[in-house]
């Protein structure tokens, strides 16, 4: 009895051993490829890129094993021929062990696997889409041949019909293995369906805002931040961008407060954490979107500044710090800092903060600059044109100190009325760092009390601005 019981325990540790075995095991096996060489790569949060993970040389009968007893995140990888051609994505657990035979020729269709994956239902899925596809896009191009909203409306109650088809086969593959990958990915690219019937409004009025305030609730229900191996997928950078430019009120708190929600979800993680905080960071850094660098400060301060981005370096850390120390003093909302600059004759000194003006628009330019030599004789017309009513004036700095160009320019296009021309001979104001001029033109719209209400703006949208300024002034009152 005592001999069973040891040679049971003995089944079970050895069972267990296997299964808790991390790394990976491939052994691949091209059809019409041999002698050379495959890499194994994996995605990172977007489609663009690939990162190596390990290579093999095929043998003459185009045999290789891929082979390593590191532990790995997971998830969709890719077999890469050297030639880059014929990619091959493959699903890739922390342990599995499987074979796979293929054609270079015929990837989806000549895929066979054997082993322990997911990949024989991953490919049964590929050859799936191949045909939905196909029929899809036959239904859709009716389309263009509709004469009437009836017959638009019969496509796409087809397409409909034909959309539920797709959600059918990934509702089916998540009820069969719900612990799996694919399980995960197909409810990670999953779409809230929207209500047809939109509710009722307290005026009795249906409520027209309802589909999209119920797509941004819903938009990441089924998406599982906590699992690290969805990273390692084109699937995550997609999804964000289409939530913050789409559902996300395009202003800065709003930015931070979603910043704030999707970070905690991701919060105990190692790869999605790092990928949500360096996604923000970019995108809030390289906004076009005017303001937005006001919710990179805040990302800066409260993320990287308070230890939470451990996995960077103290160079790059400094590098973050900087940037949002160059930005933090002429944010919007923020008191213009005053600047003490001479006129052109380099006799008079007139600050910034003396300008007595409803609106003061806060140009740093260069007579040696191409963009400005267009820029700045627009802003004259403009000024002629329109801003002059709502009391305007022009503070504008020689930022290279050409100061006999500088002149030049100012004679040749006439720049008098509206103009104050100022320039720094003796480079004490320190224009550069208050106001992060590290470009020309680069501009500012500032207010009566000299408050930053609007940055880095042209010709084209400056009077735009003005004009909501002023209307929200009479909402106001």
């Amino acid at each position: 009895m005592q001999k069973q019981l040891f040679s049971v325990c003995l089944f079970i540790l050895i069972s267990f051993g296997l299964q808790a075995k991390d790394g990976y095991n491939i052994k691949v096996k091209f059809q019409d490829v041999t002698d050379s060489l495959v890499y194994l790569c994996h995605y990172f949060g977007k489609n663009q890129t690939v990162f190596k993970d390990d290579s093999v040389v095929l043998n003459k009968k185009g045999e290789g094993i891929f082979q390593s007893d590191q532990k790995i995140v997971g998830g969709i990888y890719m077999l890469l021929l050297s030639d880059r051609s014929a990619p091959m994505e493959i699903l890739l657990r922390n342990g599995d062990q499987f074979s796979v035979d293929v054609k270079k020729s015929d990837v989806y269709n000549t895929a066979k696997f054997s082993g322990q994956s997911e990949n024989e239902a991953f490919y049964e899925y590929q050859r799936f889409l191949v045909n939905y596809g196909s029929e899809y896009q036959k239904i859709e191009a009716k389309l263009a041949n509709c004469k009437t909203k009836t017959d638009s409306n019969t496509i796409y109650k087809q397409l409909k019909v034909k959309g539920k088809e797709l959600s059918d086969y990934r509702a089916a593959v998540i009820k069969k293995n719900p612990g799996g990958f694919m399980a995960a990915l197909f409810n990670a690219v999953d779409e809230p369906e929207i209500p047809e019937e939109l509710p009722m409004k307290a005026d009795g009025t249906r409520d027209s805002s309802y589909p999209r305030v119920f797509y941004k609730s819903h938009y990441w229900d089924k998406y599982n931040f906590q699992d690290d191996r969805l990273i390692y997928s084109p699937i995550y950078e997609r999804k964000l961008d289409n939530y913050l430019t789409r559902l996300v009120i395009p202003v800065p708190d709003s930015v931070q407060e979603e910043s704030d929600k999707l970070l905690k979800k991701a919060e105990g993680t190692t790869e999605t954490f790092k990928y949500t905080l360096w996604y923000l960071t970019r995108w809030t850094e390289t906004s076009k979107i005017m303001g937005m660098d006001q919710a990179f400060v805040y990302l800066v301060e409260n993320y990287y500044m308070k230890g939470k981005a451990t996995w960077v370096d103290s160079a790059q850390l400094e590098k973050y710090i900087k940037r949002a120390k160059d930005i933090a003093p002429n944010m919007i909302g923020q008191p213009a800092m005053d600047l003490k600059m001479l006129d052109t004759s380099a006799t008079k000194q007139i600050n910034l903060s003396s300008v007595q003006a409803d609106y003061t628009i806060l140009i740093f330019w260069s007579p040696d600059c191409g963009h400005c030599k267009k820029e700045i004789p627009q802003f004259d017309s403009l000024y002629k044109a329109a801003l002059k009513k709502y009391n305007v004036k022009i503070y504008a700095v020689d930022a290279d100190l050409e100061t006999d160009k500088w002149k030049a320019f100012i004679r040749e296009k006439n720049l008098g009325e509206g103009w104050i021309h100022v320039h720094d001979p003796n480079r004490q104001s320190n224009f550069r760092a208050f106001y992060d001029v590290y470009s020309t033109p680069t501009l500012y719209l500032l207010d009566d009390k000299k408050v930053i209400r609007g940055k880095r703006i042209d010709h084209n949208n400056v009077l735009g601005l003005i004009e909501w300024l002023e209307k929200k002034k009479k909402d106001k009152k």
